[in-house]
């Protein structure tokens, strides 16, 4: 043990002394000092003593006292400081592995919902290519219904220059105008079905980029993440940023964030989701608009063919009427001029018999009898002019018969010629021009 220890235990504690400051004491007047004592002559010439031995003592304790102090503080001082680096060593290491496993978590969180974007833009990238193909389609269909508009409006224009009395609204007209209708009202339905399907397009684009620009942001945000995640004590680039701990006002909440992510994907879904059902729903469209528009046009084209029937056989019989009207013609001419020749035939005997009467009725006298001659001349005379009368007559019976059967030929050659003109505009130019009528593929805008 010190030797400072035993004293220390030995003697009573002393007082306390700042370390900086001594023990003053009051000069004392020593005894014995008079001039003439022994002491105070052998003590002549020098001054007298500052502190007592017990005050020495004293003084010594205390610096004792205060070395035992510092080496305890320091030591104490010592261990502190030891366990508070020793617990902030900790706190560092345990607060630096939970901020890299924090910044670890939301790099998965990032890398997820990055993924969820990346498939959504994907998926409504690919989703605008099919619809993008149908709208394509209905383009296609609203160029083919151009050709039956036009054939249907040309058959139209082309039957109004049928003549009297082929002019009829017939079956063939009601058809074509149906078809005209039914062209006209497919098309505006297929202009509004492009307009909706333009619409949802630029709705599918702007919701794709809205997915591009969240899952790019979710990129460059995951590569700054992962570029803190490789940070560590040794690292060469890393610098003091005092002010980094600031929070942004502008910053968003987990929740925030995340829901603003789930927003979008919803929206893109919601859009991709009305994008499949217009595209089945433009499908059915051209599928049934195909099907109206076939189904018409072979309902044209059957009542053409029927038409056209009717005026073959109108014109088949006509032309039967008009030969038996020709041969009756030739009958009647035959006729007349037989009559014409029995009129003459009967002029002869009728001058005989009024030249007879004549000269008989220059008899002299009593000779100028009514006899039996006489009266048989007269009565010859009557019956030739009753014979003539009944000639004359029928002969302009057979002259205006004559006139009808021509009337009849010319109204039968006339309607002839308009049945004929009708079949070449049904057939010849409507039917020909049908061929032409677009297949159902076309229509359904395959083609």
């Amino acid at each position: 043990m010190a030797q400072s220890d035993v004293l220390l235990t030995r003697q009573p504690a002393p007082q306390t002394v700042p370390a900086c400051e001594l023990p003053r004491k009051e000069p004392a007047l020593a005894c014995n000092t008079g001039a003439h004592t022994s002491a105070g002559l052998a003590t002549a010439g020098f001054r007298t003593a500052r502190y007592l031995l017990d005050e020495w003592f004293q003084l010594g304790y205390a610096r004792y006292h205060q070395a035992f102090a510092a080496r305890d503080g320091s030591e104490r001082q010592r261990r502190e400081s030891a366990q508070l680096a020793a617990e902030a060593e900790a706190l560092a290491r345990r607060t630096q592995q939970d901020a890299t496993r924090a910044v670890g978590e939301r790099l998965r969180d990032a890398h997820g919902w990055a993924e969820e974007l990346r498939r959504a833009a994907a998926g409504l990238r690919a989703e605008t290519e099919l619809l993008l193909a149908q709208k394509r389609r209905l383009e296609r269909a609203l160029d083919a219904t151009a050709v039956p508009l036009s054939l249907a409006t040309d058959g139209l224009q082309s039957r109004e220059r049928r003549q009297q009395p082929d002019l009829v609204r017939d079956r063939v007209e009601v058809e074509l105008l149906q078809e005209a209708e039914l062209i006209r009202n497919v098309q505006e339905l297929l202009k509004r079905t492009i307009l909706q399907a333009a619409n949802q397009i630029r709705l599918n684009r702007e919701h794709k980029e809205t997915c591009e620009m969240d899952w790019s942001d979710k990129v460059q945000a995951y590569n700054i993440d992962e570029t803190c995640a490789r940070y560590h004590n040794q690292s060469t680039d890393v610098q003091f940023h005092p002010h980094s701990t600031k929070l942004e006002e502008s910053a968003s909440t987990p929740e925030s964030w995340a829901k603003f992510t789930q927003d979008n994907l919803l929206r893109a879904e919601r859009e991709r989701q009305a994008s499949a059902d217009l595209r089945a729903l433009v499908d059915c469209i051209l599928t049934d608009v195909a099907a109206d528009l076939q189904l018409q046009g072979d309902a044209v084209a059957l009542a053409f063919g029927q038409r056209c029937e009717e005026l073959e056989d109108a014109s088949h019989k006509l032309r039967h009427h008009l030969s038996k009207t020709l041969r009756e013609i030739t009958e009647q001419e035959h006729s007349i001029a037989a009559l014409r020749q029995a009129i003459k035939d009967k002029e002869a005997p009728l001058r005989v018999a009024q030249t007879r009467l004549y000269q008989r009725s220059h008899r002299p006298g009593v000779e100028l009898c009514r006899d039996n001659a006489q009266f048989r001349l007269v009565s010859e005379v009557g019956q030739l002019d009753l014979a003539l009368s009944a000639l004359r007559e029928k002969l302009l019976e057979a002259e205006r018969s004559l006139c009808a059967l021509e009337d009849t030929r010319r109204s039968l050659e006339k309607d002839l010629a308009v049945k004929a003109d009708s079949l070449f505009i049904d057939r010849q130019k409507c039917l020909a021009l049908r061929a032409r009528y677009p297949p159902a593929s076309r229509l359904a805008g395959y083609e």
